[in-house]
């Protein structure tokens, strides 16, 4: 029998922040992962240079049914603390747009300072370690069964993210342990995934992948100004992520393929002014041709600006302004950034982490339903509630 005072399950962002927290309380730690190496996603972030957080953070820029639950956290460990700690090791990063820090070097400098973090607060990380049973005994500490041993602790810490990624491990370890303490847990899906398209649109735009252009995607309820990228296999870049998060299965979107631009007064313009060109030609000036020739049909594209009606310029403005599109769905858990929904945030203590129902069972990061925009937010989130949790356990 292994005795700890704190058993934190995954070795990820949330997990190692809070080890490294509780150990410098003094508290005993040991994290458990089922992986072969720690923070495999810290890694593979931001193309290996791992966008840790955000200059700009705030509640608005995360989704949940308890849009109040993260402020909490976020004003205890702010991304400004976060920045304090990366200055302490002497990190080099940079920003990108929208306040987006990244590492100048590697990953590697994050999950290394975490890792030191940890060695410092003599926390103890066991990796490969699949985790059989749990169970709450009679004087509320508990009881951890792996294939090699059987560990009692105080407390346990729930940081075993979401189900995006399954090839990094990804499992629904994490829910299953709060439906084995009757926590509610809302509908999960992922997020910050690229869209795949309609059979007939597939055909139609495939011939444009590679191409990036800047646009405003919207619905409903969300508006993103970034780039969209043709793919293979449907739409991705930035704007598409952010979309993909405020989306729902059947569902249009809107794009604008050129937000800074009014097309209607250009066209009508340039008519005026007499230049004897093809609506084709005018738009390439701010288009690619092969995008032009997708969307707009070959007799509106070849007419002079001579002999355009108002009309069709209206029309072209329309498709270009307001195309919308119904993609079929998205690519799925496979490649989505996160996993939106999870943990009921209502039966979760916002200042600890700690759930409502079972005293001494915390639970931080993905697996809550917390999701951030894409830009370091969910970074952000992983480190703030795992610092909370980490004064508490």
């Amino acid at each position: 029998m292994l005795k700890m005072d704190v058993v934190v399950i995954g070795a990820g962002a949330a997990g190692l922040m809070c080890a490294s927290e509780a150990g410098k309380r003094g508290r005993k730690v040991l994290v458990l992962d089922s992986a072969n190496k720690a923070g495999k996603k810290i890694l593979m972030s931001g193309g290996g240079r791992c966008n840790f957080t955000n200059y700009s953070v705030d509640a608005e820029n995360y989704i949940s049914q308890n849009p109040h639950f993260c402020k909490s956290a976020l004003s205890q460990f702010t991304q400004w603390d976060f920045l304090a700690l990366i200055d302490q090791y002497k990190i080099p990063f940079h920003e990108r747009n929208h306040g987006q820090l990244f590492c100048d070097d590697s990953a590697k400098d994050i999950l290394n300072m975490l890792l030191t973090e940890c060695q410092k607060a003599d926390v103890t990380i066991q990796l490969n370690t699949n985790i059989q049973n749990i169970k709450q005994l009679a004087d509320e500490t508990f009881q951890l069964k792996t294939a090699k041993q059987i560990i009692q602790c105080q407390s346990i810490v729930v940081a075993t993210g979401g189900l995006s990624i399954p090839k990094m491990g990804a499992t629904a370890f994490g829910y299953q342990i709060a439906e084995q303490f009757n926590i509610n847990i809302l509908p999960v899906s992922a997020g910050l995934v690229p869209f795949t398209l309609q059979t007939n649109d597939k055909e139609k735009y495939s011939a444009l992948s590679g191409i990036a252009v800047p646009c405003v995607v919207s619905n409903s309820r969300q508006s993103f100004k970034e780039n969209i990228l043709f793919t293979h296999r449907g739409l991705s870049g930035p704007a598409i992520l952010q979309m993909s998060s405020y989306w729902r299965p059947g569902e249009a979107v809107t794009i604008n393929l050129l937000p800074d631009l009014d097309v209607t007064t250009i066209l009508q313009e340039k008519r005026s002014k007499n230049i004897n060109l093809q609506v084709k030609t005018i738009l390439s000036e701010w288009l690619p041709k092969r995008l032009i020739e997708a969307l707009i049909k070959p007799q509106l594209l070849t007419i002079s600006l001579q002999n355009i009606s108002n009309k069709q310029i209206e029309k072209i403005a329309r498709t270009i302004e307001q195309w919308q599109i119904k993609p079929n769905a998205t690519e799925g858990y496979r490649t989505a950034e996160v996993t939106l929904g999870g943990i009921d945030c209502t039966e979760i203590s916002s200042k600890t982490m700690q759930s409502q129902k079972v005293s001494g069972l915390y639970f931080v990061g993905e697996v809550l339903d917390v999701t951030g925009w894409l830009g370091g937010y969910n970074f952000q989130w992983a480190w703030s509630s795992g610092w909370c949790a980490g004064q508490h356990v």
